[in-house]
């Protein structure tokens, strides 16, 4: 069975909260890493498609295919069509919520025949260790077994299989309304043990169960909801795919599913998002707040405090983390494997983890604070660790680092970086006031010297724009992000002139947006990141400017994978989906623009307004239609 690289937005995912799985348009698990998210992968076609592994089961004759989640889940169904009937794939992972009980480690694959009679073959192809180890087969009643070290895999099934060299084959017949199941069960040494022999009778009921969690989970609009009403469903698939990327135990969310899927296909620029970033803390939080998923919520912010209460020095704090303490983040080059088309290096962990940037300061502050807009309280050991953070702040502000786009170059005075110090101190302040407590007497007075330093020397007045670094001239889309931070309001002239640079320098007509132009110290182009598009939305939607957000994130919409899942960038002349895949800051962009838009129409909605804005805006309603 010949698997050949896909385009990305070809895959949809499944997880159990621990881990995902991509499953392509023609039935190939293709990517899988166990037992966590970012544990060394088991299946890795999507890196390597001859060496990676896979899982694949499709029909022996040409076939065309299409992919759909059932509504309200993460269930995916996959359906073909060949000149002889008509067969679906059902894929599904029960969930893992550490609730006291055993859970097993496992994927279910029900196969339907819908109409006709059709012929099919499996192609089971795992290999260990990102795809760096062969592992032994067997064959065992009712399936086989594949194991390497303290790894082991079950495949249980009612189909004969045989060993063909180093996978394990089959090829099976199907008729109209016959079933068959298989079953992936995954064990390692001190976990637990797998369901052996598999109950079959009752794998529809799992899946049942798994339907109706899903179901009850998801986003629902409760009388008039605050987000677009041909909207709801793409922001409630936002919302499954973050519950995808969380993690119920640590309460961390990963930035995405994958490494090394390229920002260029052929490129270099292939990195490791299997990990939490702390910059993502307050957009985060947001999101899930006003899509209802207040445990979730609840979760993400514990996690942002057992992070502040790691380090013995504020120093000590780090950009990123694993999902789970045991896993590493040092990143390494898999030099054996080809990369997506050809894209390589494969990166496993991540080098910039050693970086000093000080934005994460200002986001770890401004996550705490928003959970007080929120009506949250804040311990008064939350309020040492925010004191020394915002004194640690007021020291280093004016230093050089290496800035939110995690430049390999030369450090230097981002923009970016000024505005989150001022963020951390005037946070600070704030909360200090809702704490009804003391700070320090120069938090006032350093303040004001990071406001001035950025208004002088971050504004080019020859451009009218906000700039990437002290008194540079590139233009750079954090500057967006500006009057959100509540530096300046989005009716301030120097504002309104950065949204023009932007889109007059780094917006494509669709409304895509790149990072920046100038150079960075790697090789290569990039495409456009869909985060900064939408921060366009937002600037533009919380400038009044309504016709003009509303069409740019239709625009976008329009780019989405056909199962509505997004990945970091988008290639600006073939609309291909590009990066690491689906992309959590991607879908929070997504969920906070449907939110920004919805406010500044006037649309009722929980929690405070968005630092900046003034005020919402008439606007006659219009349906717009999604195209997929």
């Amino acid at each position: 069975m010949e698997n050949k690289f896909k385009d990305i937005e070809n895959y949809g995912i499944i997880g159990n909260l621990e881990t995902c799985a991509l499953i392509g348009s023609d039935g190939s698990i293709d990517w899988m890493c166990l037992p966590y998210l970012e544990s060394p992968s088991i299946f890795a076609a999507i890196l390597d498609n001859k060496r990676g592994g896979h899982f694949a089961i499709q029909p022996v004759s040409k076939f065309s295919s299409f992919q759909a989640y059932i509504k309200e889940t993460n269930i995916l169904q996959t359906t073909f069509n060949t000149p002889f009937g008509m067969v679906t794939i059902t894929d599904f992972m029960p969930v893992n919520l550490y609730d006291g009980t055993k859970h097993h480690r496992t994927l279910y694959r029900k196969v339907k025949c819908i109409e006709g009679h059709i012929r099919l073959e499996l192609s089971f192809k795992p290999r260990f260790n990102y795809a760096k180890d062969v592992p032994d087969f067997k064959l065992i009643e009712g399936g086989a077994t594949c194991s390497f070290e303290d790894n082991e895999l079950f495949l249980n099934t009612v189909v004969p299989l045989k060993i063909k060299e180093d996978e394990i084959t089959s090829q099976f017949n199907m008729r109209k309304d016959m079933e068959i199941w298989f079953v992936l069960q995954y064990n390692q040494q001190d976990h637990y043990s797998p369901e052996y022999p598999p109950d079959y009778g009752k794998f529809n009921e799992k899946l049942d169960a798994l339907q109706e969690y899903w179901q009850n989970w998801t986003y629902k609009c409760h009388k008039i909801c605050i987000l677009e009403d041909i909207w709801h469903d793409i922001i409630a698939r936002s919302g499954l795919v973050l519950k995808l990327l969380a993690n119920p135990e640590s309460g961390a969310i990963a930035a995405a599913a994958t490494t090394s899927l390229p920002e260029c296909t052929g490129g270099v620029r292939n990195w490791d998002y299997r990990y939490a970033w702390i910059r993502d803390s307050a957009y985060t939080i947001q999101a899930l707040f006003h899509l209802e998923h207040v445990q979730e919520s609840q979760d993400y912010m514990r996690w942002i405090n057992s992070i502040i209460k790691q380090g013995t020095h504020p120093s000590d704090i780090r950009i990123m983390y694993p999902l789970h303490k045991d896993e590493a983040v040092e990143e390494q080059m898999l030099e054996y494997l080809s990369g997506y088309k050809q894209s390589s290096p494969v990166r496993i962990g991540n080098a910039a983890v050693n970086q000093k940037q000080l934005d994460i300061y200002g986001e770890l502050i401004n996550a705490i604070y928003d959970t007080t807009r929120y009506g949250k309280d804040i311990s008064d050991k939350t309020w040492e660790f925010i004191k020394n953070f915002v004194d640690y702040i007021c020291e280093v502000w004016n230093t050089k680092d290496r800035g939110i786009w995690e430049i390999r170059g030369e450090p230097l005075h981002y923009v970016h970086s000024k505005l989150m110090c001022w963020v951390a101190v005037d946070r600070g302040i704030k909360i200090a006031k809702f704490k009804k407590t003391e700070t320090s007497c120069n938090w006032e007075e350093t303040k004001n010297e990071i406001e001035t330093a950025i208004l002088e020397k971050g504004f080019n007045k020859e451009l009218n724009s906000f700039v990437q670094s002290f008194d540079s001239g590139a233009i750079d889309a954090t500057t967006l992000l500006i009057p959100r931070m509540g530096l300046l309001p989005y009716d301030d002239p120097r504002v309104q002139g950065t949204i023009e640079a932007v889109m007059k320098n780094l917006m494509t007509e669709k409304g895509l947006v790149y990072r920046y132009k100038n150079e960075d110290g790697l090789p290569g182009a990039e495409g456009c990141f869909l985060i900064c598009s939408f921060w366009l939305v937002d600037s533009l939607a919380l400038s009044g400017r309504l016709d003009e957000a509303i069409s740019i994130f239709v625009n976008v919409l329009q780019l989405m994978s056909p199962l509505g899942l997004l990945a970091e960038e988008i290639d600006p002349k073939t609309g291909k989906l590009l990066g690491n895949f689906p992309q959590a800051f991607s879908h929070i962009g997504l969920v906070n623009s449907a939110l920004y838009i919805g406010i500044a129409r006037g649309r009722k909605h929980k929690g405070p307004k968005p630092q900046g804005f003034k005020h919402s805006v008439p606007y006659k309603k219009e349906k717009f239609k999604i195209k997929k």
